[in-house]
């Protein structure tokens, strides 16, 4: 990938997640110092709470980009004074509503700061380095697979909320708020609570358009060859296209290499074996890069380099692996039909749904409404079925507008 002047093109955002302790964070690193030494300029990024890329790039990283080596940058996100800006109304007052119910003040401070939600902050800095033009490429180190998918899945939900909870919400606020407060001593959300909502909103607010841009963002998944790695790495693809998130390519981390011969290992290698033949088939059309599992622990520049040398070859790292987009809509004949990708997805654990302009899709414990576009909202659902890992809807002829009696 060559360099250029900021702005001259658009940047390429490469997440990288996986369950805890598959080297997500080794490979995002060695991603970042290659693209780096190819001659972009790259920014690479910790949104996990337990942060480890420091260790991994041998540097001292703070809340602010900091040089590491000739066009690389990295930083470790310290999201809560970024949350402090957008919650803090909102925390002090749920801080006092869980103190009024009861519970000891420093108990209310902890429980007015959602689990995750710190981590999700990180979006902001994402989407201002985009926004921005400054760099080519962005690396994100990602928090596990969990607590990834409700980062990203946040976007969809907060839309949600502000779009329809939250004016009811503000002018019931308007209307009962004063008696409230006359008859109860329960503290009710004023002006600066709802203000503090809507500056959360627009802080994230296009962070769902930058990340679900296949041509500008890709999510690799890095796994290990553990039968309990690869089925969680299964679910995750799942959710992450439920949400419209584009993996393009999939890391097989800690492969024994073939060089050790000691029979004490024929097993191990029997099972990576099989693992890696189930991740290949598994993932398939998704190409598959491989590691072998290293000789010595991979920290510092000369050992990120000759990791990623051996992870990517010839391939340019930041450039898009695997073409395609999670969610198509095709027409066909009369019909128009919507097509997600939902690979490893289960009949028994899919529902479907549509409430007005609004297409709601259940896949486990997740759940996204997907609304749907002007050409779709005229048609009723005449079909659905979930098939080699696509889920395809299928609407039918628009319905003529109705006439108004005079």
């Amino acid at each position: 990938m060559s360099g250029g002047r900021p702005g001259d093109r658009a940047s390429r955002t490469l997440l990288f997640t996986g369950k805890g302790g598959v080297g997500k964070t080794t490979v995002a690193a060695a991603t970042a110092v290659r693209c780096a030494d190819a001659g972009a300029r790259t920014i690479v990024l910790s949104t996990d709470p337990a942060h480890s890329l420091a260790d991994s790039l041998d540097v001292e990283l703070g809340s602010h980009p900091t040089p590491v080596v000739d066009g690389l940058w990295g930083q470790q996100l310290d999201a809560r004074e970024r949350m402090e800006e957008s919650w803090g109304d909102i925390k002090g007052w749920l801080a006092d509503v869980f103190e009024w119910a009861g519970v000891d003040g420093v108990e209310a401070e902890e429980l007015a700061l959602l689990p995750g939600l710190e981590e999700v902050f990180g979006l902001v800095d994402i989407k201002g380095y985009v926004d921005g033009g400054e760099w080519d490429v962005i690396v994100v180190d990602c928090a596990p697979t969990a607590e990834t998918i409700r980062l990203l899945s946040l976007p969809d939900v907060l839309r949600w909320y502000m779009e329809r909870v939250f004016p009811t919400s503000r002018r019931l606020h308007r209307a009962v708020g004063p008696v409230l407060s006359r008859v109860t001593s329960l503290p009710v959300a004023g002006d600066a609570v709802f203000g503090s909502a809507e500056r959360f909103y627009a802080r994230l607010d296009g962070v769902k358009e930058i990340l679900a841009d296949t041509e500008r963002t890709s999510v690799r998944l890095v796994v290990n060859p553990e039968r309990m790695v690869v089925a969680e790495a299964r679910r995750t693809a799942t959710y992450l296209s439920l949400f419209g998130y584009g993996v393009d390519a999939v890391v097989a981390n800690r492969l024994l290499p073939d060089g050790i011969t000691d029979p004490w290992f024929d097993r191990w290698k029997e099972s990576h074996a099989e693992h890696l033949t189930a991740i290949d088939e598994g993932f398939a059309p998704l190409p598959v890069l491989r590691a072998d599992l290293a000789g010595e622990e991979v920290v510092g520049l000369e050992r990120l380099r000759a990791f990623g040398a051996a992870l990517y070859g010839e391939q340019d790292p930041a450039t898009r692996l695997h073409d395609g987009s999670p969610l198509r809509i095709e027409t066909r004949d009369a019909d128009v039909v919507l097509l997600l990708d939902l690979p490893f997805a289960d009949h028994d654990e899919l529902d479907l749904g549509r409430h007005a302009d609004e297409l709601i899709v259940t896949v486990g414990p997740y759940r996204r409404a997907i609304v749907l576009p002007d050409s779709l909202r005229g048609r009723s659902v005449t079909g659905a079925k979930l098939d080699a890992g696509t889920l395809t809807v299928t609407f039918g002829a628009a319905r003529p507008p109705t006439r108004r009696s005079s």
